[in-house]
């Protein structure tokens, strides 16, 4: 159990530093003191020295600890998950590609002022789909230190989302209309399925190329 204790503590490190230099008390000082580009380059920075050590501890110790649970999936079970997992890249494909009002650098004059395609399914597609991405590996890796990591992804998401949703409200004009008319969890809108029928057909079938390259590097990689 320690070492999905280890994996937690990592976790909440990476949490923590990423939303304090993020903050309403720390971002705005930090920036008058550096400037907006240092800042963005330290913050970066901090993200890849915490996480980095997060994914290379877990990937030394996968499969440790008490087994919690086992889940025996059928083949169509399979290819249920494997089929989400296409859906979570392509949010994280579109989340990159289309901008939105939280995008870090975005002149205000090239901001999205209506929702549209992935925006109309989540206002987070980027965090939501690497969410989804850990949400989907608990059923099949049930030992305490891959549910420590795995776990990590959606709550974090969770977490990390609201956060910005609570310092954009706060701090920049026209945010809180956009929340208003974009849902936080993928696919909780009334005009998700519009959204769906937006998305590019290139930004799908990459989400889907994706999924299917990590799947496939999956065996050499973690077995």
């Amino acid at each position: 159990m320690e070492t999905a204790l280890a994996v937690a503590a990592l976790w909440v490190l990476f949490a923590a530093t990423h939303m304090a230099l993020s903050s309403l008390r720390w971002r705005p000082r930090l920036v008058a003191r550096l400037g907006e580009r240092p800042f963005l380059g330290i913050y970066a920075l901090v993200a890849f020295a915490t996480f980095v050590p997060l994914v290379a501890f877990y990937m030394g110790h996968r499969h440790e600890g008490p087994l919690l649970w086992t889940t025996a999936l059928t083949p169509a079970g399979r290819w249920i998950l494997y089929a989400l997992q296409g859906v979570a890249w392509t949010l994280v494909v579109a989340g990159l590609i289309q901008p939105s009002p939280a995008t870090v650098g975005l002149p205000a004059e090239r901001r999205p002022r209506e929702p549209r395609g992935v925006h109309r399914i989540t206002r987070h597609p980027l965090f939501m789909g690497v969410g989804l991405f850990g949400l989907l590996h608990l059923p099949v890796n049930g030992f305490a230190s891959d549910v420590a990591f795995f776990a990590g992804f959606p709550l974090f998401a969770w977490i990390g989302c609201a956060h910005q949703d609570r310092r954009k409200r706060a701090i920049q004009a026209g945010y809180p209309a956009w929340c208003d008319a974009t849902p936080f969890l993928p696919f909780a809108g009334r005009w998700a399925l519009r959204g769906v029928r937006e998305l590019s057909p290139a930004v799908v079938v990459l989400g889907i190329a994706l999924a299917a390259g990590l799947r496939w590097l999956h065996g050499p990689l973690f077995h």
